[in-house]
């Protein structure tokens, strides 16, 4: 299992993804708005979305856990 973790403080603008997807390394997964850009959280690897953290519009500091792939 991997995390996903939000690189930067700001608001999930927009899921891309539901758990259980299928996800090829570098997917958009998220968007992330951090001091007016729209920052695309990209996989780190191939896999399945395991659990989502995170709703739309919900504020995340840097580091959080957005979500797992398994």
């Amino acid at each position: 299992m991997e995390e996903v973790k939000a690189p930067m403080a700001g608001t999930i603008l927009e899921l891309l993804v539901a758990a259980g997807d299928t996800v090829e390394a570098e997917d958009e997964l998220l968007i992330l708005e951090s001091m007016k850009m729209e920052i695309p959280i990209e996989a780190p690897s191939a896999g399945t979305i395991g659990a989502i953290s995170v709703a739309e519009g919900q504020p995340v500091q840097e580091d959080d856990i957005l979500l797992t792939l398994e």
